[in-house]
């Protein structure tokens, strides 16, 4: 059984249930969505509790009955469980303190300097996305602050493909404040992207999974990409987001790249 069913289950018939819990349920959401980034797995919409669509509502009669009375097809609220009932958050014209604020109300506590690099962040994706979702801040905070040492930079991507045309990246790239440039062909955009990069860092890391997703609704949404790579009995999962999701692809690979480099330097170091 899911402990946060459990757990609701608990809270919501207390009048016939002689058990409690000192589970903040608020909670549970925000660490569904932490051990999403974490582990990599992604939670199914239809997932009772903390999937996207736990809460929601497609037929009419249903919609009606929410509209007149939120209690006819809802035991719990969307808010004792930690979701916020909010869709859209902030934009482009948004100011840095109602940003800093939707963060603190995700449960979010930064420092002056991680603000920062994650508002930088935020200024971007505005700029090329209409409407910010808290997923979309959820992911802002994963890659931006959440950030481990790199020894492997992204600087740039460009990629050529086709319906008639083999599949071109040209990847440059910072490795140990060195700038390195390269070209690979490959079995569509991502294929060769990965390829160039693999060449660029010299690695013999093996692509284990590859899984790609989208943050929030339309085509102008943040993609997701979670990569898990193993070398030399290692095993470290990557992540990166974009609006391309090319970028995003190679993200995640650098990411997983760097993961195991930290993992091989403590192994050195131990011996």
């Amino acid at each position: 059984c899911s402990l946060e069913e459990l757990v609701m289950i608990l809270k919501t018939r207390h009048d016939i249930l002689p058990y409690r819990t000192n589970i903040v349920t608020e909670q549970l959401t925000p660490a569904s969505r932490l051990l999403t980034t974490v582990t990599g797995i992604a939670v199914q919409p239809n997932k009772a509790i903390v999937g996207a669509n736990a809460f929601a509502h497609e037929a009419g009669i249903h919609q009606h009955g929410m509209l007149m009375d939120k209690s006819t097809y809802e035991i719990m609220t969307p808010e004792s469980v930690g979701l916020k009932d909010n869709a859209l958050v902030l934009g482009k014209h948004s100011g840095r303190h109602a940003f800093k604020k939707r963060l603190e109300e995700l449960g979010y506590e930064l420092n002056d300097e991680m603000l920062n690099k994650a508002f930088d962040r935020f200024k971007s994706l505005a700029d090329l996305k209409k409407e910010i979702f808290d997923e979309d801040l959820d992911a802002i905070v994963a890659d931006e602050v959440m950030r481990i040492p790199e020894k492997y930079k992204l600087s740039h991507i460009t990629v050529t493909c086709g319906s008639f045309a083999v599949a071109t990246a040209t990847v440059q790239m910072e490795i140990e404040d060195s700038s390195v440039r390269t070209a690979e062909l490959g079995d569509g955009p991502v294929d060769a992207t990965l390829k160039a990069i693999k060449k660029l860092t010299k690695t013999k890391a093996k692509l284990l999974q590859y899984t790609v997703g989208s943050i929030t609704g339309g085509t102008d949404a943040l993609g997701e990409v979670t990569v898990r790579l193993s070398e030399n009995d290692r095993t470290v999962i990557g992540r990166g987001s974009s609006t391309d999701i090319i970028e995003a692809s190679a993200k995640a690979y650098i990411n997983a790249l760097n993961r195991l480099s930290i993992k091989k330097a403590k192994l050195q170091e131990g011996l």
